[in-house]
């Protein structure tokens, strides 16, 4: 047990982990755990009406795909041209000894090979937070998410997640709550214009 809570210790710094991307984007800021998060969820929902998909490896696809960057931190893609990051080497590390290391390794190497059709959904699901991510950006006066946006769309390989990317860049990131077709910003929940 000991050895387990070493770990989720550790997990715990991609809560603390910035991703890096955001410096040369000019705006915005978010920490790995919480891109992994609705990438999950991101997972799931392309997965999950479709039975020939494991939907469960799938969404532990998208929970683990970054467990690495605990260890070597999140580097962009100018990072990556100068910086060799032996991500194998840390997750191995990382997962020994664990009872599910096994587990957490064949996940991350299937999502690496991006071969398995829950790998190429896991995959896009990495593609679509950004893509959401960039949406907002956009939305709020940021001309430079409409470049990023564009090489991001083109890294999707599934039917559904490309679907889903023309439906993120057709809608207005504040559309799932701000309805202004309605007179409630103006009078109120109850029809008043007065404030309780």
């Amino acid at each position: 047990m000991k050895r387990i809570v070493e770990f989720l210790f550790e997990i715990g710094m991609l809560k603390k982990t910035p991703r890096t991307g955001y410096q040369f984007l000019g705006s915005g800021k978010e920490s790995v755990a919480a891109h992994s998060f609705r990438t999950a969820v991101i997972g799931y929902a392309l997965a999950v009406d479709q039975e020939e998909v494991d939907t469960e490896k799938v969404v532990l696809m998208c929970l683990f795909h970054d467990f690495p960057e605990a260890r070597t931190g999140d580097h962009n893609y100018v990072n990556k041209k100068y910086v060799h990051i032996d991500e194998n080497r840390a997750i191995k590390d990382q997962v020994q000894s664990l009872p599910f290391a096994k587990e957490v390794l064949a996940l991350n190497r299937e999502f690496n090979k991006g071969q398995t059709i829950e790998a190429k959904i896991a995959r896009d699901a990495d593609q679509l937070d950004l893509i959401f991510e960039l949406k907002e950006h956009l939305d709020i006066g940021n001309a430079y998410a409409k470049d990023w946006l564009t090489f991001a769309v083109k890294r999707l390989t599934t039917d559904k997640a490309k679907k889903m990317a023309e439906m993120v860049l057709a809608t207005d990131w504040t559309s799932w709550w701000f309805d202004k077709k309605t007179d409630w910003w103006i009078n109120g929940p109850e029809g008043n214009a007065t404030t309780r």
